[in-house]
């Protein structure tokens, strides 16, 4: 009763305003940081009177109602790349009929290059309303693990660069990010449109991280290590396991939260070191409120990674004053200074755990880090939610007037 309400409710919106229309091939109960930036951006302009529907491969798992539209197209697991999925749109009628013949846009936003990247491209050219992309992950990385060779990745890449060509903006999610662009052959003009967080403390913050520990069951005196994001060695999360093993004498606790195709390799990494009582693994967590705990529990997050772009899992800890260790010169970097709003180490096991001891020793220092890393890198997604609205209507209006 309760999902024909909603179809009802969907069907009245669509007849008093056209939709903006989110395209990815990854949505919750996929996570990941493009998933969650698609996800908060359809909430909270849903939340502002917006008419939106967001189109993405369907998956296996549970799905979850929201109070906007969901179309979901056929598709197939990825075994290379759990949990991520084939997307098929081609091949589904029904949804095929839904996205074309029964939604109206005045705007479409690709999140990314692939099958539903191309439906909002197809969209834009038939009924000839703006497409904004956003250029958010290294895809080389990416294809290099899957074909194995650099040569085939950069032939593929050559394929994936001219979508964006075809954007009437191209957006990404960090100045930084301009350069991995450029790399990869993109010569038009870019916007850098910031990600935000949804996560806030909503207490004075030493409560919370206070709370967050008695409800994890973790003592006042053991270091907590965090890291949160798909487990792929592109992440560089090998050197976390390593750098740990090296600091065995410490009293901490690590927490690995996420899901991937590494992750039994890690599992066995940390078995082989016998570290089981020092390091654990959650998998992936969807309740907000105890991804917030522990967050908010942790001392240090830990993300040496090279791959990100413009990482949202260093901003979500940011809003709950948890400092981030970062690898120096990545992308991730631009946005920390170190010992100021964040912590640098150089890309090595040797180096993160020295400087994570150095830290340890001082945990003065975390708590003023912690401090500047919430006021210069946390941002709302309800603030970037009103940006991102504004941007769109200039470009309706610009190319209405064309």
């Amino acid at each position: 009763m309760e999902k024909k309400k909603r179809k009802q409710e969907f069907r009245k919106r669509d007849k008093l305003s056209k939709a903006i229309g989110l395209f990815n091939d990854s949505y919750p109960p996929v996570m990941d940081g493009v998933a969650m930036t698609t996800y908060n951006y359809a909430y909270w302009m849903s939340k502002k009177g917006e008419n939106i529907k967001v189109i993405t491969p369907k998956t296996s798992t549970q799905v979850f109602d929201e109070d906007f539209e969901v179309l979901r197209y056929a598709s197939l697991p990825l075994f290379s790349r759990k949990p991520y999925r084939f997307g098929m749109p081609y091949v589904d009628i029904q949804f095929l009929n839904k996205l074309f013949f029964k939604s109206k846009f005045k705007l479409v936003h690709a999140h990314c290059p692939f099958s539903s990247g191309y439906m909002a491209l197809y969209i834009s050219r038939i009924q000839k309303i703006p497409l904004v992309a956003t250029f958010h992950s290294k895809y080389r990385d990416d294809f290099e693990r899957a074909m194995k060779s650099r040569k085939a990745a950069t032939a593929i890449l050559k394929t994936v660069m001219p979508f964006f060509d075809w954007a009437d903006e191209v957006w990404i999610p960090q100045a930084s990010v301009e350069d991995t662009i450029r790399e990869y052959g993109y010569k038009g003009k870019v916007e850098v449109v910031n990600n935000g967080t949804d996560l806030t403390p909503d207490e004075p913050i030493e409560k919370v991280k206070s709370a967050a520990r008695e409800k994890l069951g973790i003592s006042k005196t053991d270091m907590v290590f965090l890291f949160v994001g798909q487990h792929i060695w592109e992440k560089n999360i090998a050197i976390i396991i390593q750098a740990l093993d090296l600091l065995r004498d410490m009293s901490y606790r690590m927490y690995f939260v996420g899901t991937g195709y590494a992750a039994e390799e890690m599992r066995q990494m940390v078995k082989a070191r016998n570290l089981e009582y020092k390091i654990f693994f959650t998998g992936s967590v969807y309740d907000r409120e105890q991804l917030k705990n522990l967050y908010a529990a942790a001392d240090l997050f830990l993300f040496p990674s090279i791959y990100d772009n413009a990482p949202l899992v260093v901003r979500e800890a940011a809003a709950l004053h948890t400092p981030s260790v970062v690898t120096a010169g990545s992308s991730t970097s631009e946005i920390i200074t170190d010992n100021v709003n964040g912590f640098l180490t150089e890309n090595s096991p040797e180096a993160l755990a020295e400087k994570i001891r150095s830290i340890s020793e001082n945990k003065e220092i975390i708590s003023i880090v912690g401090e500047n890393a919430s006021k210069t890198i946390a941002r709302s997604w309800e603030s970037i939610a009103e940006e991102v609205l504004d941007r769109y209507n200039h470009l309706i209006a610009r190319k209405s007037q064309k």
